[in-house]
């Protein structure tokens, strides 16, 4: 039987210092020379997602922004995306209405372009541009900051992807695929009652700075489909997942064996099928170790 690993990053694969230890590398990256097929699928971005796992050897597509996108480890080419398409506008101006003014993740083109629009730019692997003149970016309003969101851009400095606009106008440019509101609980709760239904929502409390977030995405967008994506295209037979938190339900239901962290929320160890020990100490890595050994006897 074919089996693919996936883990969760933040909470599960990293530690609490939020960076994947020489241990989990060293063990992750022997089992994978070793053939295992082992990836991770995280709520973060392409880049920061390679900077907390510098030294870990993923050699096959990794999956980000909670299923948005699958993307080649080694390349950065981007092998599935989901984007909002027409309907982004009308979601966010219910947001200004609502007073929550979020980051807006999109594809917007590139301020160096390329006359016909079909050379593609070379870049660093952590700064890639994506297909030809479209460029990543996550987009917020000056005029209209909260300390949360300040507290996350504080985690953001440097990163080529920020882009400050004065606008509405300009906030919305290029194909969004992914909002993320930073704000009081109460207001952020209300806006998943209303929409929980209609898109993909994860409303939850940060686990670094403790803020409240929305995160709202295209419906089908989700962990669990980008992982059954992947499972086809890698030809698996197996799904074996491990996580520590609401976002990691719906993975958890498609998974063959689902492991919670010992630091797991209790709802996520109530779906799964057993609790292994917690980030700190290595959970994941010790786990693969552990079925290998059972494995080659």
């Amino acid at each position: 039987m074919k089996t693919l690993y996936i883990s969760d990053l933040d909470g599960t694969l990293l530690g609490s210092n939020e960076r994947t230890s020489e241990f989990t590398n060293r063990t992750i990256n022997e089992l994978v020379a070793g053939g295992m097929l082992f990836s991770y699928a995280t709520a973060r971005s392409y880049i920061t997602a390679h900077k907390v796992t510098r030294g870990l050897d993923a050699k096959i597509p990794v999956i980000i922004y909670t299923g948005a996108f699958i993307r080649d480890n080694q390349s950065g080419e981007i092998l599935l995306s989901s984007y909002f398409g027409n309907e982004a506008e009308a979601l966010a101006r219910e947001l200004f209405d609502a007073d929550v003014y979020p980051l807006v993740y999109a594809m917007v083109p590139s301020e160096n372009r390329a006359g016909d629009g079909q050379k593609k730019v070379e870049a660093e692997p952590e700064n890639r541009l994506s297909e030809f003149e479209l460029q990543e970016k996550f987009s917020y309003l000056v005029s209209h900051m909260n300390d949360g969101m300040r507290r996350f851009l504080d985690t953001r400095k440097g990163d080529k992807r920020e882009r400050r606009v004065t606008s509405r106008e300009e906030l919305l440019k290029g194909n969004i695929f992914y909002f993320t509101c930073i704000d009081e609980h109460d207001k952020l709760e209300a806006l998943y009652e209303r929409y929980r239904e209609k898109y993909h929502c994860v409303f939850s409390q940060e686990i670094y700075t403790k803020a409240w977030f929305l995160e709202i995405m295209p419906l089908k967008t989700s962990k669990a489909n980008a992982v059954l994506r992947l499972k086809e295209h890698l030809g698996c037979d197996r799904v074996v997942a491990f996580g520590d938190h609401y976002n990691d339900l719906d993975l958890f239901r498609i998974a063959d064996e689902a492991y919670a962290v010992e630091n797991a929320v209790e709802e996520l160890k109530a779906a799964a099928t057993g609790v292994i020990a917690s980030n700190d100490d290595d959970g994941v890595a010790r786990f693969l170790l552990e079925r290998l050994k059972k494995e080659s006897e």
